[in-house]
């Protein structure tokens, strides 16, 4: 019997959409699994193999779930407000509105084809205003405690997309959506306070099963960092600034401090110098050379000197203040002591001739210890490292002394513990169109005030001329009549607030809506939210690391503290898919895809030409998930051919029988326990191997199988082949995959019946020997000599190297 891919899988499509497996049962009934993925963008070019491969993955979990008899939640929605959408509709020349429903009608065909078991019903779009009524509500509730507020401050901003950027937003210098270097610009912005939640962020990392790689950026994002704050007077100025130290082990060496260019506090520490504008022009071209930098490009170290010098308490004297390019003004305090022991300041020293103190040395290193001295090698060891100050620490490790510093310190009122953090508060408001009105109204008498919460949603306007201005301010400030409200507490005449959110504002919480997406009177229903929530798996992209899953995680741990949710982490366990890579003529190398560099690969071709089940077998097979991997099209030729073997086997009427041998039962249960273990290790493409080795083996040995066997194994395809699956049922054993269950297995029956040992000679493999599990070494070395005897004839044996169920190794001259 031919297989015909396109029909089958044509017709079982068609029957899903009314019969669909795994669909999702009422809150409350039975246990729960809830599979997500990280809902895309409805971009204008469509999905591309990459996507596919975060798709398929989840779909297998959720599949093995519902075969478990789990109550399956797996949806699927579109992340639509924001940049990347509105972006595409201007190159488009076409609304947001126009461009996103069509590109979201050619997302979803194209998600049809990969026959995941999502639930449609519970679909959501981050556009419509049933939905960000409540994205604007949430936001209501961090105004109204207080995390929600404005400041006119510098902030990241990008000429080539003409908006405001968060920090987490600004990738190597470059903008995150475009990559165009951005610039400081002082803007009012509405700010979110992140930072109030530093430490609950820092905190709750230890309670969920995400990779270590995600969790260690995240806490390197959070940037905590206990150490003192110096604080000291400027030369005759009616001054003080501070100063914060993590590694303050070698303070007696401080001899000059920086300033960042942009730091605030710079033009009042210059006014009566002599060359104050000089001073400021400088820095401002050093503010904006950071800007022009590209994000890959390592820049040297520039400053110049403010003129002025701080009274150092610790008695190193008169520190002079220079302006430093790689001091940040939104970093620590954006001033920093520097000494001979940090990398950075020894070679800013030696750049501007600014002298220097070396207070810790190497120990038993005589050579370098004078290299130190001599000041021709920084030397930045402070855990052991030997100091020579302060006094009562001389000739002590700087880590065993590090607990009496900073009581001395204290004691003398040098210096305050702090803990400092990296983070710095999200510039949440955008000067776009497309985007969450943000529920606010400003009145000359009241102030900001917000919207009514039953006047929610603040509709987005349909308006013409939607691009943005790049004067600060958003699109929507020309609308006269949506912008000019009466005030909702004295009635008298006011503005709405015309920025917007950023495209992060829906996608912070569309997990808590799914459950009940169709809810009119609340964002979320708690008995849904005790039932569904947290999510068990959350699969997507890595690039999101810092983004997407930190501002997540903050809403809902907010929405926790003010009562609304009955937990304070989203998402139980993460697992970030690869890339798909592919080689790129137009750059010569092997890259992301992209439509710009010519590399993408469209799904829809190779379903035309292969199928769905192939695509998705090869996504799982070309290595392992969580690694990139190069697309090579001959990928998919070989796991063709292995479903059309598999077809074939399953399909012939030799294959099945009323009683099978128990060598075909066991071969089963092998099957079972490999294809399981891998797959719950993530590790799909040895779960495929192992189907693999399956089907050589019935095929070498002729294998018959009863149908219980034949439902089992059908049963594990379904999985990652769910339309050859489902039409093998239906034709081989005339039932359907609802019927089935998830199979166990015999630990026993799976249980190999006999090995083959390795046989080596001086760490070469010269031959091969069959044992039963367990044997010992005495009879494995008995008969690994007869396999081997060619090559033990007129030599001298060793040592015999002995490693059970594996191999043996015999070591001669």
């Amino acid at each position: 019997m031919k297989y015909d891919f396109a029909s089958v899988e044509r017709e079982w499509q068609k029957q899903w959409q009314s019969d669909s497996f795994g669909k999702t049962k009422p809150t409350g009934q039975g246990k729960k699994y809830y599979c997500l993925d990280m809902f895309p963008y409805p971009s204008g070019s469509g999905l591309h193999v990459g996507h596919w491969r975060g798709y398929t993955l989840s779909d297998v979990y959720a599949r093995i779930k519902a075969l478990q008899c789990y109550n399956v939640l797996h949806p699927m929605g579109w992340d639509a407000f924001g940049l990347p959408a509105e972006n595409d509709a201007i190159k488009k020349g076409i609304h947001p509105k126009v461009g996103t429903a069509r590109n979201i009608a050619i997302f979803k065909e194209q998600l049809t084809h990969i026959g995941a078991i999502y639930d449609w019903s519970k679909e959501l779009n981050t556009t419509d205003p049933h939905y960000y009524k409540w994205t604007q509500w949430i936001f209501l509730q961090m105004f109204k405690a207080g995390l929600a507020y404005q400041a006119t401050t510098p902030i990241n901003w990008c000429p080539s997309c003409l908006t405001g950027l968060a920090n987490e937003e600004v990738v190597n210098g470059g903008c995150e959506r475009c990559g165009t270097a951005v610039v400081q610009k002082e803007i009012t912005q509405w700010m979110l306070k992140i930072t109030a939640y530093a430490e609950k962020l820092l905190a709750g990392l230890d309670r969920v099963e995400w990779p270590e790689k995600v969790k260690t950026m995240q806490r390197n994002w959070i940037g905590k960092s206990e150490g003192l704050l110096f604080t000291a007077p400027v030369k005759e100025m009616d001054l003080e600034i501070q100063t914060f130290s993590a590694h303050f082990e070698t303070c007696y060496a401080d001899t000059f401090v920086v300033i960042a260019p942009d730091h605030p506090l710079l033009p009042t520490l210059v006014e009566g110098v002599a060359n104050k504008d000089e001073i400021l022009a400088f820095a401002k071209q050093l503010v904006d050379k950071r800007g022009r930098a590209r994000p890959d490009q390592e820049q040297e170290s520039e400053g110049i000197f403010t003129g002025r010098y701080i009274v150092d308490p610790l008695g190193n004297g008169d520190l002079p203040i220079w302006i430093a390019s790689f001091a940040l003004a939104d970093y620590g305090t954006g001033m920093i002591k520097c000494s001979a022991h940090d990398e950075r300041d020894f070679a800013f020293a030696k750049k501007y001739n600014i002298p220097l103190k070396v207070v810790l040395l190497p120990a038993d290193d005589p050579e370098r210890v004078q290299r130190v001295k001599n000041q021709e090698e920084c030397f930045t060891d402070m855990v052991n490292g030997i100091l020579t100050e302060p006094a009562f620490a001389a000739g002590k490790r700087g880590a065993d002394v590090r607990q009496q510093i900073i009581e001395h310190l204290e004691k003398k009122g040098f210096a305050t513990r702090q803990t400092s953090y990296r983070l710095r508060d999200w510039v949440f408001s955008r000067q776009r169109y497309w985007g969450e009105p943000i529920p606010l109204i400003h009145c000359k008498a009241c102030g900001t005030v917000p919207v009514a919460e039953d006047q929610l949603p603040v509709a987005l306007p349909d308006v013409e001329k939607y691009q943005p201005t790049g004067t600060g301010e958003s699109p929507l400030a020309v609308v006269d009549a949506w912008v000019n409200v009466a005030c909702p507490q004295c009635d008298g005449p006011a503005k709405r607030e015309t920025n917007t959110m950023p495209q992060w504002a829906g996608s912070c919480w569309y997990f808590l809506r799914y459950p009940n997406p169709q809810l009119e009177d609340a964002a979320f229903d708690q008995k849904d939210l005790h039932y569904w929530l947290p999510v068990d798996l959350y699969v997507g992209g890595i690039e999101h690391a810092i983004l997407h899953l930190l501002y997540a995680r903050f809403y809902v741990k907010v929405l926790h503290d003010l009562g609304h949710l009955p937990f304070d982490e989203p998402f139980k366990a993460l697992f970030n898919q690869g890339m798909i890579t592919k080689f790129a003529e137009k750059t010569g190398h092997v890259e992301k895809m992209s439509k710009s560099k010519g590399n993408v690969v469209n799904p829809d071709d190779i379903v035309a030409s292969h199928g769905s089940d192939v695509l998705r077998m090869y996504i799982l097979f070309m290595g392992p998930p969580e690694l990139d991997c190069e697309w090579q099209d001959s990928g998919l030729d070989g796991i063709k051919r292995f479903l059309n073997r598999l077809w074939t086997l399953l399909t012939n009427a030799n294959t099945l029988t009323e009683k099978e041998t128990e060598q075909a039962t066991r071969r089963v249960h092998l099957l079972i326990k490999e294809f399981q273990e891998r797959v719950e290790h993530f590790k799909t493409n040895t779960a495929i191997s192992a189907f693999m080795e399956f089907v050589n083996d019935a095929y070498a040995q002729k294998l018959r199988f009863s149908k219980d066997s034949v439902a089992k194994v059908i049963t594990l395809l379904s999985t990652m082949a769910p339309h050859m699956a489902c039409e093998l049922l239906k034709k081989v054993l005339g039932t359907k995959l609802q019927e089935c269950t998830w199979p166990a297995f015999d630990p026993a029956l799976a249980a190999a019946q006999e090995l083959t040992i390795a046989v080596q000679v001086n760490g070469k493999l010269r031959g091969t020997v069959t044992a039963a599990p367990g044997t010992g070494q005495a009879e494995i070395e008995t008969a690994a000599r007869a396999a081997v005897a060619q090559w033990l004839d007129s030599v001298q044996l060793v040592k015999t190297i002995f490693v059970k169920d594996r191999l043996i190794n015999f070591v001669v001259k």
